[in-house]
């Protein structure tokens, strides 16, 4: 229900979380151990950036690192910048041109509840619950880096 760009995003930010020890961390090494294309993850990374999300520093020890606690982050910040469907940009998609609740398509209700749940958890679930791992909710913990 949510774009491979906010995948991503969700990706990049849960592996900085676990890694929150080793920032900042350089974009391709964010793009090769999350397994996202690094041209593709430049753009987000650059996104969160504009968006609050994350500082970045160049030069050889650069990389990237969160502006506040992943505590603090929810999901749905993350997503914001990549998800017009959230925000009431996209059309409806089951092809009304218009649809509200006055002039509902056939799935209106249905897909007003769904799109409502979807909603309700990215502003309730935090970046430190998803980044947890099996019970390990201690913001800062990592798992060990994958190998090269």
């Amino acid at each position: 229900m949510i774009s491979l760009t906010s995948e991503y995003a969700l990706r990049a930010m849960i592996y900085l979380a676990r890694h929150r020890d080793e920032w900042p961390i350089s974009g391709p090494r964010i793009a090769e151990e999350a397994d996202i294309p690094r041209k593709y993850l430049s753009t987000i990374l650059a996104d969160l950036v504009r968006a609050g999300l994350l500082a970045g520093t160049r030069g050889k020890s650069g990389g990237f690192q969160f502006t506040r606690a992943a505590r603090q982050i929810h999901l749905a910040e993350i997503i914001h910048p990549f998800e017009p469907v959230l925000e009431n940009r996209r059309k409806c998609p089951f092809g009304n041109e218009t649809c509200s609740d006055v002039n509902p398509c056939g799935a209106h209700d249905s897909w007003k509840a769904v799109k409502g749940a979807m909603e309700d958890f990215l502003a309730r679930t935090t970046l430190q619950q998803l980044a947890a791992k099996r019970g390990d909710h201690a913001e800062g913990k990592t798992r060990p880096r994958s190998a090269r």
